[in-house]
């Protein structure tokens, strides 16, 4: 057998072998796409905004609202929200309480709306909504932003009109040319904003990627070398070289089925897009699968125990993908923390992914975070072999 088809013999006898393992399924298949599913879902907020272009229908409960209604749904359609108007009375709760139920997001105002503003009384609006905790707030601001936003147009009609505040003086005030403008642009090519699982989806896999090649890569090239495997290889007539290589193909093997399995469940369960420049980002996911197969290999080599590397492995992994952007967008982080992403792997494959991905940059804009990780696979790999021993 060549020494290239000894390689291929090692690295397929441990890709056999982790694949039949239980714990790496696990963490291989199934905890990513549930991780996906969480982070992805709750991080969707980051997504919305006043540019996102998508409405939330919000139920307004309302009995006789008066000539500000359309005011009040101008300010609400303004901050994403789709009014549907209910006048319901008071004096039946029940009516105004099943509505509520009903509906995922309620806004109350008390009766008469209208003539209580105009007339200088106090008004208190309540607002529900059934959103997670980071969407609710999310939610509550803008209805904020809505209300106040109103108050303001009454204050600003209200001292111009000079007699009694009207519905017209509130078209005129909204004829007016805004002396502040605001001018939003897509911060790359792709005009659609990347909602929570266009982070979830390559976070998620760049972080379990790492976390199992630092754990089930690493702890057993352990176990291997504490039952006397390595050994018995050293004893057959096959070189050092040559089991290094079939060691870190196994890995790399374990990587690609990883990256692979997670592309697919992205696409068909998450509905990820990849964006136009699919091939640089399998390059940039290759690379990162290469990092990850020499640094498991290199953990490997230094730990003495199993329990060592898993221990290690779960340290390292995650606080890399804390730092380097897996689990949150970067851009939401302090500066500190964004500034030193460009100096962590995972920040290089995030970034890249980032470019290629949520901006259209183009395959260009990532060949430095790509020659970074060829060049952090070679400088690993060369301490993987440097450090590994049969005992």
């Amino acid at each position: 057998m060549t020494s290239v088809g000894n390689a291929l013999f090692i690295a397929g006898h441990d890709i056999r072998y982790q694949l039949r393992q239980g714990i790496t399924l696990m963490w291989l298949f199934l905890m990513p796409s549930i991780f996906v599913f969480f982070i992805g879902t709750v991080t969707g907020g980051f997504s919305g905004g006043g540019s996102s272009g998508v409405a939330a229908p919000l139920t307004v409960v309302a009995e006789s609202p008066g000539f500000l209604q359309p005011q009040i749904d101008k300010r609400l359609r303004e901050n994403d929200f789709a009014p549907q108007w209910q006048d319901i009375a008071f004096a039946t709760q029940d009516a105004a309480q099943n509505v509520a139920q009903e509906s995922t997001r309620t806004l109350t105002f008390p009766d008469v709306l209208s003539d209580r503003l105009t007339g200088g009384e106090q008004v208190i609006a309540s607002f529900e909504t059934s959103a997670s905790s980071l969407l609710r707030d999310f939610e509550k601001i803008r209805i904020q932003r809505s209300l106040y936003t109103l108050l303001a147009d009454i204050v600003v009609a209200d001292a111009t009109s000079g007699a009694a505040l009207t519905a017209a003086d509130l078209e005129a005030l909204n004829a007016e040319p805004r002396i502040w403008a605001l001018q939003v642009e897509p911060a790359g090519k792709r005009q659609k904003i990347p909602g929570g699982f266009d982070q979830a989806v390559p976070g998620t896999m760049v972080m379990f990627t790492l976390l199992v090649l630092l754990t089930s890569g690493a702890s057993m090239l352990a176990i291997e070398r504490r039952q006397g495997l390595l050994r018995r290889l050293a004893s057959a007539p096959i070189s050092r070289s040559e089991i290094v290589a079939g060691k870190w193909g196994g890995r790399m093997a374990l990587a690609v089925v990883q990256v692979g399995f997670a592309m697919v469940v992205g696409t068909l369960l998450f509905g990820m897009d990849w964006g136009s420049d699919l091939a640089m980002v399998l390059a940039v996911l290759l690379g990162w699968a290469a990092f990850c197969a020499s640094a498991g290999l290199l953990l490997g080599s230094i730990a003495k125990t199993e329990g060592q590397a898993v221990g290690l492995g779960v340290l390292t992994a995650n606080l890399l993908a804390a730092l380097g952007g897996c689990w949150w967008p970067i851009e939401i982080t302090p500066d500190w923390m964004q500034a030193l992403q460009n100096l962590l792997p995972t920040g290089w494959a995030m970034d890249a992914l980032h470019k290629l991905i949520s901006f259209e940059a183009g395959p260009a804009s990532v060949l430095p975070q790509l020659a970074a990780l060829v060049l952090g696979t070679l400088l690993l790999l060369a301490l993987a072999v440097n450090r590994f021993h049969y005992d």
